[in-house]
């Protein structure tokens, strides 16, 4: 198995301290007794010199071949000649908010030490300092600084992952969702995205989040299809203790969950009635009961919501109501299925190879023509969760630094030639009289052509192949039998 040199992201070194203190004893002092602490400690006898230590630190931390670490904590004097510690503790705060400060003073007055936490200390000790509380300050001080560090790097990772240049893909109706994110996201604005499942519907509402100005606030995200009727309500507004048979305690409802963030609503077409009732008051006015509750909540929550149906044939046939329809069509995202944008199948694949490589340490560097070529004739019934899935497969399989047709699984290997889908034809339309026959007798061959290709395609199983061809599998028997397949199958 090929890996990733990774020697490069590891780092064992200990916390960089910076001591400033115009008394050299006392730096020295402090500096001694750190160091067999464990730490990595430099002193500085003013604000001034201190600053460009901080600076270079930075700057020189930055490049890829240095050895040299920024800080991870500054313990300053508060009375020093020219910048004193109060000053030097507003720049390092308004400069270096990812560093956190201890500020030293040979006045231990409640005064000075609210005066110190003020201006964005973490803690405050008087002198002469006593060995435990320095110690205990310090590590206190740490543990801090790496809390903060730990989040900046997942609101990084975070923004990555959901940020504009993951929505990939170069086709046109993608392109204008891009845009449209843009334009949408720094609103309050509902929006609902359209699409069949697999199709990216809750990596574009993440994307939304991520982009908008709610970002560091809550995303929550719960799937109606997926939750009973029953528990339905209770999931998304709570519920009190003793609303109902098994409800032992209160809970939180996901709309309260999301309060100052967004609540994402995957397959809001399996919404009953009564519940589409609930949900239009709760996005006009903002504000529910718990089950079996009668106070009233409010929420600021920003609504996104998704649908792997129609809505529109939904209300057409009376099984969604029209003013939630309108209420909830404010901006709609159209997501178009895999199949019909196939030029973005290379984009997709070399995006999720590079994912994967990532994550499972492996080095494939690219895919092989033929490889390629089945990709891009399988039809994608699971969309793009299917091809992430067949790439991560084909990476985790890959003995060599190229995918090869025999790591993608055995349902893409088998689309040796295109899939033949309604309207193609084998030939072109010969010139000359032209004799009409009965369209039922004329879609015949083309039908039969689709069924064979189909059931190659998912070595003869049936289930999968009337799942693939979106029809009941008595239908498919029926289809078999008129057109002699079931000796076959």
């Amino acid at each position: 198995m090929l890996k990733l040199n990774r020697s490069d992201e590891v780092q064992t070194a200990c916390e960089r301290i910076l001591v400033v203190d115009d008394d050299p004893i006392v730096g020295e002092s402090l500096r001694d007794f750190l160091i067999a602490e464990g730490y990595d400690v430099s002193t500085c006898l003013n604000g001034e010199e201190a600053l460009e230590a901080l600076a270079e630190a930075e700057r020189t931390g930055t490049e890829a071949t240095s050895r040299v670490r920024p800080f991870n904590l500054v313990i300053t004097d508060s009375t020093m000649p020219g910048m004193t510690g109060h000053d030097l503790l507003c720049r390092v705060r308004e400069t270096y908010p990812a560093i956190v400060c201890l500020m030293l003073t040979g006045y231990g007055t409640i005064e000075a030490a609210v005066e110190a936490i003020r201006d964005g200390a973490f803690d405050y000790l008087s002198k002469p300092i006593v060995d435990s509380e320095l110690r205990m300050a310090v590590q206190k001080a740490l543990r801090q600084q790496a809390l903060v560090a730990e989040n900046t790097r997942l609101h990084s990772q975070l923004s990555q992952r959901f940020g504009l240049r993951n929505l990939v893909g170069g086709d046109y109706r993608l392109v204008k969702a891009f845009e449209l994110v843009e334009a949408v996201a720094p609103s309050k604005a509902t929006v609902l995205i359209t699409g069949e499942s697999g199709t990216g519907k809750s990596m574009l509402a993440r994307t939304i989040h991520a982009q908008s100005n709610r970002r560091n606030q809550p995303f929550v995200e719960i799937h109606c299809g997926s939750i009973p009727e029953t528990l339905l309500e209770s999931e998304l507004f709570g519920h009190v203790k003793g609303a109902f048979t098994g409800a032992q305690a209160d809970k939180q409802g996901r709309f309260l969950a999301a309060d100052g963030g967004t609540i994402f609503i995957d397959e809001i077409n399996s919404a009953s009635p009564a519940m589409q009732m609930k949900l239009l008051r709760v996005l006009q006015e903002r504000r529910f009961e718990p089950v079996g509750s009668t106070e009233t909540i409010e929420v600021d929550v920003r609504v996104v919501l998704a649908t792997n149906q129609s809505l529109e044939k939904l209300v057409a046939q009376g099984r969604f109501r029209m003013d939630l329809f309108y209420r909830i069509n404010v901006v709609q995202f159209e997501l178009p299925p895999l199949r019909d944008r196939l030029n973005d199948i290379p984009l997709l694949a070399e995006h999720f190879i590079e994912k994967y490589c990532r994550e499972h340490e492996k080095l494939v560097t690219g895919i092989s023509t033929e490889a390629m070529q089945s990709l891009q004739r399988y039809p994608y019934p699971g969309n793009v969760r299917e091809l992430e899935n067949a790439i991560e497969r084909a990476v985790v399989l890959s003995r060599r630094p190229t995918i090869e047709l025999a790591d993608l699984p055995p349902n893409i290997q088998d689309q040796s030639a295109p899939m033949i889908r309604p309207g193609d034809q084998e030939g072109p339309i010969e010139d000359g009289p032209w004799e009409p026959i009965p369209l039922s007798e004329a879609l015949k061959e083309p039908e039969k052509r689709i069924i064979v290709k189909a059931l190659e395609a998912n070595g003869w199983n049936r289930q999968a192949t009337a799942d693939q061809l979106q029809i009941n599998r008595t239908t498919l028997y029926k289809k078999m039998k008129q057109y002699g397949l079931g000796e076959t199958g």
